[in-house]
């Protein structure tokens, strides 16, 4: 399959292959060079990281000990995905 680089230096997938494998907008790919030149492009996951200053690490600790606090809905999505993705097989 031949594929061109545009002046920009972006790639476009063929729709067949994005399809195939389950890549959709704003998905990642690993890049890696392998000997002789080789270059692989591997579909990958990518988590939101996130960063608290010293103020919302003692907001989350509040919540946590008096059982009140509610984590953003965001964030519970990303605890669960992450749980998930850890129990997948990879074969």
């Amino acid at each position: 399959m031949l594929i061109a680089i545009d002046r920009y230096g972006s790639i476009t997938l063929p729709a067949s292959l994005r399809k195939e494998f389950g890549l959709e907008k704003e998905s990642y790919l690993e890049l890696s060079v392998e000997d002789g030149g080789l270059i692989v492009l591997h579909p990958v996951i990518v988590h939101r990281a996130v960063r608290l200053n010293d103020k919302g690490l003692s907001m989350i600790e509040d919540a946590r000990k008096s059982g009140s606090g509610e984590l953003p809905e965001w964030l519970i999505e990303d605890m669960r995905d992450a749980r998930t993705d850890t129990e997948q097989e990879i074969s």
